[in-house]
């Protein structure tokens, strides 16, 4: 079994609800949720809106190799009817984002899918959950715990 963190997001529509339903999927089609962290609202981040979003980090068990756990988590974001992805930099308002964070220690570079996610240490909607459930876990690039990372980034 792996453990995976996924990053969760969205700013349209009944935010909690949207966060509940994906937490619910994940159960569902990805594996066990072993944490679930506090939600927070934030302000967009890369794009303008006037839409704040609520965001969440979730730890999953899972028997998936991360190109499932994508694909499953991609799969989950159009049933709740996410229209379109964010492409080269370019964001929009959003039902529900779910991001693989982490997948144990793994480090993958492919055009599909890179981990750890590049940019989640540069963003503090995705650490502040994150530290919240995982405050120990070591990012296997930087080799410092999420904490340290979350601190120094502040």
């Amino acid at each position: 079994m792996a453990i995976v963190y996924l990053g969760l997001g969205t700013n349209l529509g009944d935010k909690t609800a949207n966060l509940h339903t994906a937490v619910h999927q994940i159960e569902e089609k990805i594996g066990d949720v072993v944490s679930l962290s506090s939600f927070y609202e934030t302000a967009p981040w890369g794009f303008d809106s006037e839409n704040s979003f609520l965001n969440a980090a979730v730890c999953v068990e899972t028997a998936l190799s991360p190109w499932e756990v994508l694909h499953g988590t991609q799969e989950i974001e159009r049933s709740m009817g996410r229209k379109q992805k964010s492409v080269q930099g370019i964001y929009h308002d959003r039902i529900i984002d779910i991001d693989l964070l982490l997948y144990n220690k793994e480090i993958i570079k492919t055009a599909g899918l890179t981990l750890p996610h590049p940019l989640m240490h540069q963003r503090d909607f995705v650490m502040k959950p994150l530290v919240e459930i995982a405050p120990d876990v070591v990012h296997p690039v930087f080799g410092k715990k999420l904490r340290e990372i979350f601190i120094l980034s502040a």
